[in-house]
């Protein structure tokens, strides 16, 4: 028995709508047209866009534009869009039309549906509430879409500033942990004067302090909003203090400190918000992956690397090798890191991509500034439980390796000189002794004096 359909009709002609489907003939053009990915934008964004809406609701029925009865019921559908109820109304691909047209008028559709309903009305008629008339009063794509990107992108990072600040901690617990294990440093992956493995987890976890800073400061650009512009900043169709007065609503319903742009033109025009927020998720990105290589290869072996730490065990490493454990939540990481990367990459495109009033590539930018933050959160997550916290130091490696570098020997050099050092060093190297042998060999120094210069704990201090 093949699904039953309703009959609906927009300005290009009439459309087959499923009966239950609270969307409507524009939605269906698009699925038809977009079938590319089967990705969706992030459900933030239809938060942010209903939240719009009801805001838009409230500030059109306080100036008399829309009646009361129309208000309260696009306002009790967006109530219920914003408990979860229509999640599975909202089918857009990704990659659609320009400027998000199609996902807005999604989100018309299965308002004024709703309302149509509520309203004793049944799905698809729109003659008591009608998507365009009375659920986008006011409004247009071009000044709803990036309200809801800014919006949506400022919902996310809430949980992504708090999993950095959570990994922050980590870092700083296991730094705390480990300040008395003394180790090689290392540059150039050659041996450098001794460092202590605690103060390797101090600046990561300074790292992490400073992207999240550097990021908190960037999405300041997102409080300030357009919404209110309407088709090209001009506020067509809006009754004056109307945009004051929905940006107000707005703040009250998100809890955010919105702003409403001085210019609407170039907040409409200009993506730089998006682009300055993306750029700060790509340097996260950028410094995570480099921590994450970093112990990935201090804990490599257990007999043919370093060896310095332990991860912990979280999966069977290999399928041919028994007993094999692999840093799989490192290697996790990196890959979200380059994930990330590449979204940005795709984000600076679209970025320069908008032509005079309006930059028409905003749903890849949306996906993409959405998707690099929920990964991040989720990997930060993980990683933090399952890998930072079980980091084990062994101790006695780390002590035979700090004692070996031939990094310490730069802390003769103030004594005996560059030069004299370097031979000393290579003799060393070529001989496989010790350096306080060679150095009491020479009669260059006293056995405590030099005992005292080529001490690991004393070489780590910063005020040595």
């Amino acid at each position: 028995m093949g699904r039953k359909t309703r009959e609906e009709s927009d300005f290009l002609g009439k459309i087959s709508v499923p009966e239950e489907a609270y969307y409507g003939a524009q939605t269906v053009r698009a699925s038809e047209n977009f079938p590319i990915s089967g990705l969706r934008l992030h459900p933030k964004m239809v938060q942010a866009m209903v939240m719009i809406k009801r805001a838009a609701v409230l500030a059109n029925a306080h100036f008399g534009r829309l009646e009361q009865d129309k208000a309260e019921a696009i306002s009790e559908a967006c109530d219920e869009v914003l408990l979860g109820k229509f999640d599975d109304q909202f089918i857009i691909d990704v990659f659609q039309m320009g400027a998000g047209t199609s996902f807005h008028m999604n989100c018309n559709e299965v308002l004024a549906n709703r309302a149509e309903e509520i309203l004793g009305g049944g799905r698809g008629r729109y003659r008591l509430v009608h998507p365009n008339d009375h659920v986008n009063m006011g409004q247009s794509t071009n000044d709803v879409f990036p309200t809801a990107m800014r919006l949506s992108a400022l919902f996310l990072l809430d949980e992504l500033i708090r999993s950095l600040d959570d990994i922050e901690d980590a870092f700083e617990k296991k730094a705390q942990e480990l300040d008395n294990v003394i180790k090689s440093g290392r540059t150039h992956l050659q041996d450098a004067p001794p460092i202590r493995l605690g103060q390797e987890f101090a600046a990561y976890a300074r790292t992490m302090a400073k992207s999240r800073t550097f990021l908190e400061h960037t999405s300041q650009s997102l409080l300030e909003v357009g919404i209110g512009g309407s088709a090209v900043g001009t506020g067509l169709n809006t009754p004056p203090g109307y945009a004051v007065l929905v940006v107000k609503i707005l703040s009250q319903l998100t809890g955010k400190n919105l702003k409403l742009a001085n210019d609407l033109r170039e907040t409409m025009q200009s993506m730089r918000p998006m682009a300055e927020v993306s750029a700060a998720l790509r340097n996260v990105a950028l410094e995570m992956n480099r921590i994450a290589n970093d112990l990935r290869l201090l804990s490599s072996g257990p007999r043919t690397g370093l060896a310095e730490i332990s991860l912990p065990a979280v999966a069977p490493g290999s399928s041919i090798m028994p007993g094999k454990v692999n840093p799989s939540m490192l290697e996790m990481m990196n890959m979200v890191c380059y994930q990330v990367i590449g979204c940005d990459h795709a984000i600076c495109g679209a970025v320069q991509a908008g032509q005079l009033e309006l930059n028409v590539m905003m749903p890849v930018i949306a996906f993409n500034l959405c998707f690099m933050i929920e990964i991040l959160t989720n990997a930060f997550n993980q990683v933090k439980v399952r890998c930072i916290e079980g980091i084990i130091a062994h101790t006695k490696r780390c002590q035979e390796y700090a004692e070996k570098s031939m990094g310490v020997a730069a802390a003769l050099s103030p004594h005996i000189g560059y030069l004299q050092t370097a031979e000393i060093a290579q003799q060393s190297l070529a001989e496989g002794r010790d350096l306080t042998e060679i150095v009491l060999e020479k009669g260059l120094l006293t056995q405590k004096r030099v005992e005292e210069i080529l001490n690991p704990k004393n070489l780590t201090e910063p005020n040595l």
